[in-house]
């Protein structure tokens, strides 16, 4: 049997985090939510619903997943496949086995879940949302040639693979960075069409001004950082 956990950043989502533990498949070995200095009850309604919680106080989406991974290298047994999952619903946890699916068969080392407009519940996503994913890809397949259609949070990679990676951003380029050396070290990678709901709460990103300006301004950094390496 194939050895999965899930990574999942939290920051304030104490009433969406246990509809996500919940939805999320047996196949899993281990869930592990990474409380981000939350002020409400992330972490007590995560270890309720049997969670692994684990305490980042530096705010920042990498900042989170860097500590997950982090604890899972000090397990004895690691994982084959890691999982990255948000968590505030806007994605559905059960279809977790078509995402891994790619990889398990061996055709993958790397898969997105696309957030594609036609399984996209309205409003789902905001327009400097939509448009930032548009350009980022674009960007990616201009420069890299790359087949990427979304930055989308819902993703899996082989546990050997994301090591190799080496990932640093702190904040909310961790997405776009994870992409990028994907593309620059060569690994095999698809995208699965994913459905997407609205989210529970506020996002902390998309939802304000200087959120998306300044995931933005990361994302785009990073897309011509590597674009000058080449």
């Amino acid at each position: 049997m194939t050895l999965i956990k899930v990574i999942i950043p939290a920051y304030n989502e104490a009433d969406s985090i246990p509809h996500v533990i919940n939805d999320i498949p047996d196949i899993v070995d281990e869930i592990i939510v990474v409380n981000n200095n939350s002020s409400d009850n992330t972490e007590a309604n995560a270890k309720k619903m049997g969670a692994t919680v684990l305490t980042e106080t530096r705010k920042g989406y990498g900042y989170a997943c860097l500590k997950g991974m982090e604890y899972i290298a000090t397990l004895k047994e690691k994982p084959e496949i890691v999982v990255f999952l948000d968590g505030d619903y806007s994605d559905y946890p059960e279809e977790l086995t078509k995402i891994v699916a790619p990889i398990t068969n061996n055709n993958a080392d790397f898969v997105v879940g696309a957030r594609v407009k036609h399984l996209r519940e309205k409003g789902a996503m905001t327009l400097p949302q939509i448009f930032g994913n548009w350009l980022a890809t674009t960007l990616m397949k201009l420069f890299f040639g790359a087949n990427f259609t979304d930055l989308g949070p819902f993703r899996a990679i082989k546990y050997k693979k994301l090591l190799q990676l080496h990932m640093e951003d702190k904040t909310y380029g961790w997405t776009i960075e994870m992409q990028l050396k994907v593309l620059r070290q060569k690994l095999t990678y698809t995208e699965i069409p994913v459905n997407y709901r609205n989210r529970i709460g506020v996002s902390k990103v998309s939802g304000t001004v200087k959120g998306a300006v300044l995931a933005g301004f990361k994302i785009l950094g990073w897309i011509f950082k590597y674009s000058v390496k080449r």
